[in-house]
């Protein structure tokens, strides 16, 4: 579970001196702020902290986070008392299966569109078409541009628009096998 945003702003307007005393920490007395007696470099004054010899400062959450070792969650509790109430992370999907689209039984339309269009050579064009590297899809034909592992099994596919400004990579692609 994640901390509201309401939460983490009433663990960071926590009076450092009240936390501090209830911690059965000693405060001495400095002008308008206090000395933590633990670390005579630190100062303290509401919910604001400053350490002087790394000139270091911030609020309750990095205090506690800096000095009591706490993780970010550990020290909003220990300042509010409250537990969590934000919905938890997001968990990670199951990758999604890769499958290239159909293909076309003709190119056509891709041919065009790459040698007319785009201004490719024919022959390059035909070249990759023969390999598998492109190809036409059979539902929109649209142009297809697969990416393979060293294998030789496609892992990415790319779809292009042959007459509208449409581009896609198809779901479960992976982008490193462009």
């Amino acid at each position: 579970m994640n901390y509201t945003q309401a939460q983490i702003d009433r663990a960071n307007a926590v009076s450092l001196e009240d936390f501090l005393r209830t911690q059965g920490e000693t405060l001495i007395k400095s002008g308008r702020e206090y000395r933590w007696k633990e670390h005579d470099s630190l100062t303290v004054r509401g919910n604001k902290w400053f350490r002087h010899s790394q000139s270091k400062g911030g609020y309750p959450i990095d205090f506690v986070m800096e000095f009591y070792g706490k993780s970010f969650p550990e020290a909003v509790q220990l300042l509010t008392g409250e537990s969590a109430e934000g919905q938890s992370e997001a968990s990670t999907a199951p990758p999604t299966a890769f499958h290239l689209p159909l293909h076309n039984r003709t190119a056509d339309r891709a041919i065009q569109y790459l040698c007319e269009s785009r201004g490719l050579n024919k022959t390059l064009v035909e070249t990759f078409l023969l390999s598998g590297d492109i190809y036409e899809d059979a539902k929109r034909h649209n142009v297809v541009f697969v990416g393979r592992d060293r294998s030789g099994m496609p892992r990415y596919a790319h779809v292009r628009g042959t007459a509208d400004p449409f581009r896609q990579d198809i779901a479960g692609s992976d982008k490193s096998y462009p």
